[in-house]
């Protein structure tokens, strides 16, 4: 897989509700304990106040845009930002999959999006690099978003049989289009996302996920990149924010732990899938990058919560 792709499956983003938001008139609801969820939106039409957690500016949302919370902070939707919110829990009940939720008998402002659990506490440390609103408005990103919304708002409002598993896919797509259009906008940031972008530094990432087992060196990695090593080493550090053996290292852990996660197995064969020629190497390492045992970090990592939208 690619980079973006793999680092997904990792995150193994799964959308727990796909739902449409259909309101009038003055409202406002918070939407509180997001740990451990991921948020894509769009605004089909009207527009309306975003506010989140530990961001200082709200942000106006306009017909055509598009939002990504990936960070899990609480957050805010409404029509006037002085208005009381109402808790979201008393809106959306929890465990409702899919339809369209009217509030006010709707008809001025319609966002569509899917709420997506993601697993583990690598979760986290793969996520705290985005920042905690990704704002899509430009026309590019409109035209890259259309297509999924516009049969998501299908889907959602015909209710064909199969029409979960659709919107469901459908969802991944708008996540997947989201995050390339945050990318294209911001290259200049850092962080393993924004490293896509510069095609020196995407290349040697490429080689490192399609193979994190080989025996991977500085100077080889710099050769995948087309570099020099001294080059290459502080252009990967600037871009994704780590040395390149401290990324290779993390991503051999996260992959293991996302192996023995969808498939419970030996240690010893984690190990040696993860390019580690003992279970003993791999458990020091193991405990070195991610500060516990293997076992204590498995158990650890779990899902969190459930939320309405």
């Amino acid at each position: 897989m690619d980079p973006l792709s793999d680092i997904l499956s990792v995150l193994r983003p799964q959308s727990y509700v796909s739902a449409g938001f259909d309101a009038a008139g003055p409202w406002s609801v918070a939407f509180r304990d997001q740990r451990g969820f991921l948020k894509c939106y769009a605004v089909v039409s009207g527009t309306c106040w975003l506010s989140v957690s530990g961001v200082e500016k709200p942000v106006r949302l306009e017909a055509g845009e598009a939002f990504v919370l990936p960070t899990g902070r609480d957050f805010q939707l409404s029509s006037d930002l002085s208005l009381p919110s109402s808790d979201a829990a008393k809106i959306f009940p929890p465990g409702r999959i899919g339809g369209v939720v009217t509030l006010n008998g709707g008809g001025e402002v319609f966002l569509i999006g899917s709420r997506f659990a993601v697993q583990g506490i690598e979760a986290g440390m793969l996520l705290a690099g985005l920042p905690p609103i990704i704002h899509l408005h430009g026309e590019a990103d409109r035209t890259a978003l259309r297509l999924s919304v516009g049969q998501m708002m299908d889907e959602l409002s015909a209710a064909r049989p199969g029409a979960s598993l659709i919107a469901e896919h459908l969802a991944h797509m708008m996540l997947v289009q989201a995050l390339r259009a945050h990318l294209e906008q911001t290259p200049e940031s850092q962080g393993w996302l924004y490293a896509l972008a510069d095609r020196h530094i995407s290349a040697a990432l490429t080689a490192i996920h399609a193979a994190p087992a080989r025996k991977w060196t500085l100077e080889r990695l710099a050769g995948e990149a087309g570099l020099s090593r001294s080059g290459f080493a502080q252009r990967f550090r600037e871009t994704v924010g780590e040395t390149p053996m401290g990324y290779l290292t993390r991503w051999r852990m996260f992959s293991a732990v996302a192996r023995h996660q969808r498939q419970p197995q030996p240690l010893a064969n984690l190990a040696q899938e993860a390019g580690y020629n003992s279970e003993a190497a791999f458990s020091t390492a193991f405990r070195r990058v991610m500060g516990r045992s293997f076992r204590s970090y498995v158990r650890d990592s779990e899902r969190i919560g459930d939320v309405g939208f």
